[in-house]
């Protein structure tokens, strides 16, 4: 599996989106949870390029603008016309006193706070400011980001979201912006597929970026989701493929799954992940960032990187080859679905 092997989001498109089978997460150059050294923001970035991703995902939120700067200065370097780029609407950054900068799990930020703003000038303002941040005249892809209950904090709140990303005129937004080709897809960005579900029935996206629901630990989506995607001819951006962490340190103590400490039912079952890994010689940590591709629908996974040296790995960790009875020993020992597609089964459909 090589990085530099291209998907597309899909095949109705006016504009094709072709995004190579590994991206760029942009989260953690915004400082997530401690701050990266611009240098090191800008390794990281140039080693994706030179070594074949053409899909970079970043967002408002991370460092309240700072990774869509970061971003901007690498794509100076790229070229504009030589990636894919997507970006999110949802939160305005707004100027704001010392006290009220609301930086949630990102470190030395900006002067700015967040508002939810799902609404028609909402979805502009924020797209103009990504832009400007960005320096570049449109993004190839534009995600509407957190409407879930995840991130709203309740089932209640990420409904009015909902409600008000179409009530209020947020998706006309997007809809405009697709067709006057200003972009060339629309989606959404979030932690929970049921919400890419709800959306799926209420308008034309053409594809989602789910984080951290489909994993070599979580499958459900397969029950309806991804089916319907299949059906829609929706693709999926794959973020998260290590729930967190979890799938990348092992089940160590302090590991994380879900942005928090893994209970033990979690760590239990990830120890038995591990060993039928281990007894093939393969890394946990590969077995779940190629076991995400496997499905039709999935057509990139963008794991996160701080400095050019985990770059590099991502890049070895999903060029190294897996013997195809890991997948299926895994499946005999209940540790992932019956039902749920391998690398080994995508390899011989393309």
């Amino acid at each position: 599996m090589k990085i530099d092997d291209i998907c597309k989001l899909n095949s109705r498109t006016a504009r094709p989106v072709l995004l190579t089978r590994m991206g760029f997460g942009g989260a953690p150059l915004g400082n997530l949870y401690r701050k990266v050294r611009e240098d090191d923001a800008q390794s990281a970035l140039q080693a994706a390029f030179d070594a074949g991703i053409g899909y970079f995902d970043t967002a408002p939120q991370y460092g309240l603008g700072r990774s869509e700067e970061r971003f901007g200065r690498a794509i100076k370097r790229f070229g504009r016309d030589n990636i894919q780029l997507s970006t999110k609407i949802g939160r305005l950054l707004l100027d704001c006193e010392p006290h009220e900068v609301t930086p949630e799990a990102f470190v030395d930020v900006p002067q700015k706070r967040i508002v939810f703003d799902y609404t028609y000038d909402g979805v502009m303002r924020s797209y103009e400011a990504s832009r400007k941040r960005l320096d570049v005249a449109c993004a190839d892809i534009l995600l509407v980001h957190d409407v879930c209950a995840f991130s709203q904090g309740s089932q209640e709140a990420s409904d009015a979201k909902v409600r008000e990303l179409f009530d209020d005129g947020g998706f006309r937004a997007l809809t405009e912006l697709r067709a006057s080709g200003d972009i060339a897809a629309i989606g959404a960005g979030v932690n929970e597929w049921q919400v890419c579900e709800k959306l799926l029935g209420l308008g034309d996206f053409d594809g989602f970026l789910l984080a951290g629901r489909y994993t070599l630990l979580e499958q459900d989506a397969l029950d309806s989701f991804l089916p319907l995607c299949a059906q829609r001819d929706v693709g999926i951006i794959l973020g998260g493929p290590y729930n967190s962490g979890i799938l990348a340190t092992g089940p160590v103590p302090g590991a994380k799954y879900n942005y928090a400490d893994a209970p033990p039912e979690i760590l239990d079952r990830v120890r038995k992940i591990e060993a039928v890994c281990n007894a093939h010689e393969t890394p946990l940590i590969a077995a779940a960032l190629q076991f995400v591709l496997g499905h039709p629908s999935v057509k990139t996974v963008i794991p996160g990187a701080v400095s050019a040296e985990e770059v590099k790995a991502n890049v070895a960790l999903l060029e190294r080859p897996i013997n195809p009875s890991l997948w299926s020993d895994l499946k005999a020992e209940g540790l992932i679905r019956p039902d749920a597609p391998t690398p080994e089964e995508a390899a011989h459909a393309a």
